[in-house]
């Protein structure tokens, strides 16, 4: 999800949910230990509860990484190896991490030499075109082993060579059974499944086998699907809000953003391209979009922009 759930983003959402925990966008080590942290790592205290996502493979770069979340105030540091992107692997993260276990598992430790909140690990259930359960089930157990308690499976192979991003997310067969054999074989360890899931049903019929889910796209591109979780899925009380309380919510904080940061390039875009889909599913989805995307009124930095879109639903929000 780089350069798609960040701060402006992970703001949004918790507009829509307050209690679904959020992720970071993958930050790599080098980002953090030779750039600008407070870039990286600036965010706002509504995102709370929030991950810190790490991608790296250098214990001590990870360990410097992982600290620097924690002082941030993060409650979870992630390391990513389910990437699968080429750019990725020329790092040596991501995906190709998992032909590696032993190292990663040198990772987490560093990590919780160096922090006191969690540390957990993102995977897929295998490499290229594999589908031997021992595979994953010994990665799993090597981790496991270094300390790491939580794994937040996408039930799908990564393979490195021959497929996009994209291609990742879509060809490799959705395994979920693979998930759920792991959290029979290891009942201590929290198991969250990741990959292809679009209803809150979906979900329901997940956490019958597994601890956790985490969705990604869906939930970017259909935010207001996250609408019922805090009740259903938390017990929370109370109603949610409407897709227009959830503009009108934003709009203190769009004009504090733009005040602190326009002089620093923040534009008006940089927040409301996270919020395009906000209305998919209703009549007038695609209206709303053409006002938030005009490109004259989004250059004249009003945040009421969002009311002007959300006025041309033919119904209320």
């Amino acid at each position: 999800m780089m350069d798609w759930t960040d701060r402006h983003c992970r703001v949004f959402h918790r507009q829509i949910t307050r209690h679904t925990w959020l992720y970071t966008e993958m930050v790599t080590t080098g980002a953090l230990v030779y750039g600008d942290v407070e870039r990286h790592l600036r965010y706002d205290g509504v995102e709370h509860p929030v991950a810190l996502q790490l991608g790296g493979s250098d214990p001590a770069d990870l360990a410097k990484s992982a600290k620097l979340g924690e002082q941030w105030g993060y409650k979870e540091i992630n390391l990513n190896c389910g990437c699968p992107s080429e750019r990725v692997q020329k790092g040596a993260f991501g995906a190709c991490l998992m032909n590696e276990p032993q190292l990663v598992a040198d990772c987490v430790k560093a990590m919780r030499d160096a922090v006191s909140i969690d540390v957990t690990v993102k995977h897929r259930i295998g490499i290229d075109y594999a589908e031997e359960y021992g595979f994953v089930r010994d990665f799993v157990g090597t981790i496991a082993d270094a300390g790491c308690t939580t794994f937040i499976v996408h039930a799908r192979n990564a393979v490195l060579k021959g497929l996009s991003p994209k291609e990742n997310r879509e060809i490799p067969p959705l395994r979920y059974a693979v998930a759920y054999q792991l959290k029979r074989e290891f009942p201590e360890l929290e198991i969250i499944i990741n990959g292809g899931v679009k209803t809150d049903d979906e979900i329901a019929l997940h956490l019958e086998h597994v601890d956790g889910v985490m969705l990604g796209r869906e939930a970017y591109h259909n935010p207001y699907l996250m609408a019922n979780w805090d009740s259903r899925f938390y017990g929370a009380p109370g109603r949610p809000r409407s897709r227009i309380e959830v503009l009108e919510a934003m709009i203190p904080y769009i004009e504090e953003q733009l005040r602190l940061y326009g002089g620093l390039g923040l534009k008006l875009n940089s927040i409301t391209r996270h919020m395009l889909g906000l209305m998919t599913g209703l009549p007038g989805a695609r209206a709303f979009r053409q006002v938030l995307s005009d490109s004259k009124k989004l250059a004249a930095g009003d945040p009421r922009l969002l009311l002007e879109a959300a006025a041309r639903m033919p119904v209320a929000a």
